[in-house]
């Protein structure tokens, strides 16, 4: 079974086409296989949580199933349960399965009373997901009336994670105008409902009727789109899942395109069952002829970390210090990265391979330092990797099983015998992450990291990237808790002549300082080091390395928080700095980066995308000031700020995921990414939003007619102490890409300007149209375009699928910005009927100077409202006095003048 398994795995990933995925799923003849459901670290031990995770999979299951009419079913999930639970004869090592890989994670609330389900979306429309998130009481359905059944709910999100749609909610607008019009923003249109607005005073609530705003001709703000409680509409899953009568996803003939919600808006008005229908499990499957299975469950426990460095150390590591590099990153790893408690090996190879060190558990700095001397000191002989890798399963299998072992496998040599081994390999159950250091490393080493699920990197021969110690400080553990795992705070480097000074500042934040240590590396000889702490107070102690030609500090207890400053200073050699750190408490979350590219190999013209995502816990950190740092083979690097803008590269602002386009090839082969993060006094002020892609919160329902508000959603506190303003640095891995089709200089110019995905557009009076977006660029998202094409039409599918021969708006003066930028433009509707009660849909494409053209934009509408006119108000006239006197026939009036003689009798008597 593992062998047919792990062959289906590598043919999924050749079919991907070399989409960079961390996820084992797999669809085998119409069910999904290698789910993996992960329990957090943090999580107190609690078994009900593992039934109820079986039983939203299993209740699911026919729910999708009949969803896709009968496609897709649910077919084996894998529960990871935290290392700190009690261990059970039923709980079994994982092999693959690590939370790095998890589909859904289920933890507590975070930020404190949030339970939203949602799912990470780091691509645009049609790409897969990154991860789930459920909290425990979801889980535990006690959020049942807000977001419906957890099982529908997982079907929801499922969507999201596996074929790249969005929701058809929106909670930024939750109303809109069709031909003058009010209607809620829904799928499909046939989910009734009622328009109210819930007033509240004084302790006490009333349900009312939502005004006209008489200036949009919407409804007030507050006002809510309250469902029935019973519907007979069976669309739309990604509108509202927890409506009873909701089974199927909006289709073709039932989608409603006027709907201003991220469905319409990221995937061009096409409904979310025509996006499944271009994936590539809708093109593998036919509808299934029988009922499918119930799911099956296994039960994995997280283990001890067990890790063999397998290293080379053939002639040719002997070119341009490689040997010695590979010192320096290996005593890095040993020291500091592989966490306490591992379980650690090494074997080398050349032409044969030697165990240098069988598997020792890591409990002091005694471990660590014997580890090191077993480190290579002399390069010679021929490559042989998968003498290595044969080497490294014997060393493991002396004292545990190869399943989920990992291990570390640099090489710089050609081997083409390196596939002979590939079988052994899938059948280990274990986890290969590969280093390729120099431009000659074997072409399918990527195949092992691929196969395996393991983190492939490329380190240059340019010392001064600092490459190879960010290849090998990229890998923490996989599991465990994130105040277990190091963190690089900062990886520079820099060549000096004539007694330069490499001088600068390292920022140690509040979330970080524990097991802090500063290294440094150098071509020739022992700098000068000077490093103060915050307090400007002197740190001596460095460990000197003359062999390896490093040295390093670590400071004891927490380090200071505040602005670490160095100065070092040397003659005509290259030095290096890296600082990594743990964090501060085991309860506050570390800000953390993790970086990745969209593919693991790109095809020119294609241009590849660079994610970095910046949170603290569940709550992304906001105006960061992020850079990525692209070195391809030829030691050439480009410098890359990433946005998170929601626009280029990026899909959503403010979700912490910055975002950049890559198009800047200069050759063919590998590609290092290496990200940069920094926070400061200057951006513009962390917080929390909420999440962007995830099932709606129902407000409440109507029931035999009368509404049922559900508790007001959590609102979100700026105020709160992971929303507050954060200083910080990080530097992070994006691990690696292979580049091919790339021409000979000069490359010509292929890259269109990317697709413009934030139009929007407003009316001023009855005549003026005012459209901002953020410009595109000439190369995708860089450059500046050349030309705008700015259509319009009454028809929101004829300008969809007519763009060319649409209403064109005279651009003559609109001359494009710098990519990223904001633009503003302001028209007057020409040539097309557009009066009170009307709709107007207008949609951009940019230009470059090649004349390659964009995607067309997302489509923006107007409706023109004018308000009714309020008559003047005219004073009404004073009524005449009545008429008293005694020939007066007033009817009535007999009564008034009897009163009136009565009232002065009585005055008189009581005069």
């Amino acid at each position: 079974m593992g062998s047919f398994k792990s062959s289906v795995f590598i043919l999924v990933l050749h079919l991907l086409e070399g989409t960079l995925s961390d996820s084992l799923i797999q669809l085998n003849n119409n069910g999904y296989e290698g789910i993996v459901i992960a329990i957090d670290p943090n999580v107190p031990e609690d078994e009900t949580i593992i039934q109820q995770i079986k039983d939203m999979v299993t209740q699911a299951s026919p729910y999708l199933f009949e969803a896709t009419e009968k496609r897709f079913y649910f077919k084996n999930v894998a529960i990871l349960i935290p290392e700190k639970w009690k261990t059970k004869p039923e709980y079994v090592r994982p092999k693959l399965e690590t939370y790095k890989n998890a589909d859904v994670l289920v933890a507590e609330q975070n930020p404190l009373g949030n339970d939203e389900p949602y799912t990470e979306q780091m691509g645009h429309c049609g790409e897969k997901g990154e991860r789930i998130h459920f909290t425990l009481d979801f889980l535990a359905g006690k959020k049942f009336s807000q977001y419906g059944p957890q099982e529908r709910v997982f079907v929801h999100e499922w969507a999201h994670l596996r074929w790249g749609v969005y929701d058809e909610y929106n909670n930024d607008q939750k109303f809109y105008l069709s031909n003058g019009k009010k209607e809620a923003v829904r799928c499909s249109a046939g989910i009734s409902g009622k328009n109210v607005i819930k007033k509240c005073q004084g302790g006490s609530c009333i349900t009312k009727s939502c005004k006209l705003d008489k200036v949009t001709g919407l409804y007030e703000e507050g006002c809510e789109f309250i469902p029935y409680d019973r519907q007979t509409e069976p669309a739309s899953i990604m509108f509202s899942q927890s409506i009873d009568s909701v089974v199927k996803f909006c289709t073709e003939k039932n989608h409603n395109k006027d709907a201003p919600n991220p469905q319409n808006q990221r995937c061009n008005l096409r409904s979310t069952w025509e996006v499944i229908q271009d994936s590539e499990d809708f093109k593998k499957t036919t509808p299934m002829t029988t009922q499918p299975p119930a799911p099956t469950f296994s039960l994995l426990q997280i283990g001890q970390r067990i890790v063999c460095l397998v290293l080379d150390k053939s002639g040719s590591m002997a070119i341009g210090d490689r040997l010695k590099r590979l010192n320096q990153a290996g005593k890095l790893f040993l020291l500091q990265i592989v966490e306490q408690g591992s379980w650690v090996g090494m074997v080398t190879f050349d032409s044969v391979a030697q165990v240098q060190s069988e598997l020792i558990q890591i409990n002091s700095g005694t471990e660590r330092d014997a580890l090191t001397k077993s480190l290579p000191t002399v390069a010679t002989g021929g490559t042989s990797i998968c003498s290595g890798l044969r080497s490294a399963f014997a060393v493991i299998k002396k004292k545990y099983p190869t399943d989920g072992a990992e291990i570390v496998l640099l090489t710089d040599g050609e081997d083409n015998t390196i596939s002979s081994c590939f079988n052994e390999v899938k059948q280990s159950g274990a986890i290969i992450h590969t280093v390729a250091l120099g431009p000659s490393a074997a072409k399918e080493l990527e195949e092992l990291s691929k196969m395996t699920g393991g983190l492939q990197t490329y380190a240059s021969d340019q010392a001064q990237n600092n490459g190879l110690i960010d290849a090998f400080g990229a890998l923490s553990s996989g599991n465990g808790v994130d105040s277990q795992r190091a963190i690089q705070l900062e990886s520079k480097g820099v060549t000096l002549q004539n007694n330069q000074w490499m001088n600068g500042t390292v920022l140690v934040d509040s979330t970080v300082g524990n097991d802090t240590l500063f290294l440094i590396t150098w071509t020739t000889q022992p700098p000068q080091i000077l490093l103060r702490d915050p307090s400007g107070k002197k740190q001596d102690g460095f460990v000197m390395d003359t062999n390896t030609r490093m040295a390093y500090l670590q400071i004891p207890g927490t380090a200071k928080v505040g602005m670490w400053s160095y100065s070092l200073q040397a003659s005509s050699q290259t030095l290096t700095l890296t600082v990594t750190s743990r964090a501060s408490s085991a309860t506050l979350p570390p800000i953390t980066v993790t970086s990745k590219m969209n593919k693991d190999t790109g095809k020119f013209p294609s241009p590849m995308a660079v994610y970095a995502k910046v949170h603290q816990g569940a709550t992304p950190i906001l105006r960061a000031t992020v850079t990525a740092v692209i070195e391809s083979v030829n030691g050439n690097t480009v410098n890359l700020e990433l946005l998170d803008n929601g626009a280029g590269a990026d899909a959503t602002k403010d979700d912490g995921i910055y975002s950049r386009y890559f198009t800047a090839y200069d050759t063919n082969g590998r590609y290092s990414v290496k990200v940069w993060a920094l926070g400061g006094i200057n951006a513009a002020g962390q917080k929390v939003t909420p999440r962007q892609n995830g099932a709606m919160y129902i407000p409440g329902w109507i029931e035999n007619g009368e509404v049922k508000w559900n508790p007001p959603r959590p609102e979100i506190n700026k105020n709160d102490l992971q929303g507050k303003q954060v200083c910080f640095s990080r530097t992070s891995s994006g691990g690696s890409f292979v580049a091919s089709g790339v021409p000979l200089a000069p490359i010509p110019d292929l890259f269109p300007p990317c697709q413009i995905t934030d139009l929007q557009a407003k009316i001023h009076g009855d005549k003026f149209i005012n459209l901002t977006w953020t410009a595109p660029g000439d190369d995708y998202d860089h450059g500046r375009a050349h030309k705008y094409i700015i259509k319009i039409s009454a028809n929101i599918l004829d300008l969809r699928d007519k763009f060319n021969d649409s209403l064109q708006v005279n651009t003559s003066d609109l001359i494009p910005k710098e990519a990223n930028s904001k633009e503003i433009f302001v028209f007057t509707p020409e040539d097309i009927t557009f009066e009170n009660g009307t709709d107007l849909f207008i949609a951009v494409q940019a230009v470059d100077k090649s004349n390659l053209k964009s995607e067309i934009s997302n489509i923006a509408r107007v409706s023109l409202f004018i308000p009714p006119e309020t008559p003047p108000e005219i004073p009404t006239p004073s009524p005449p006095c009545p008429d008293i006197s005694v020939n007066s026939t007033i009817p009535g009036l007999h009564v008034l003048k009897i009163m009136w003689k009565w009232l002065g009798e009585l005055q008189l008597t009581l005069g």
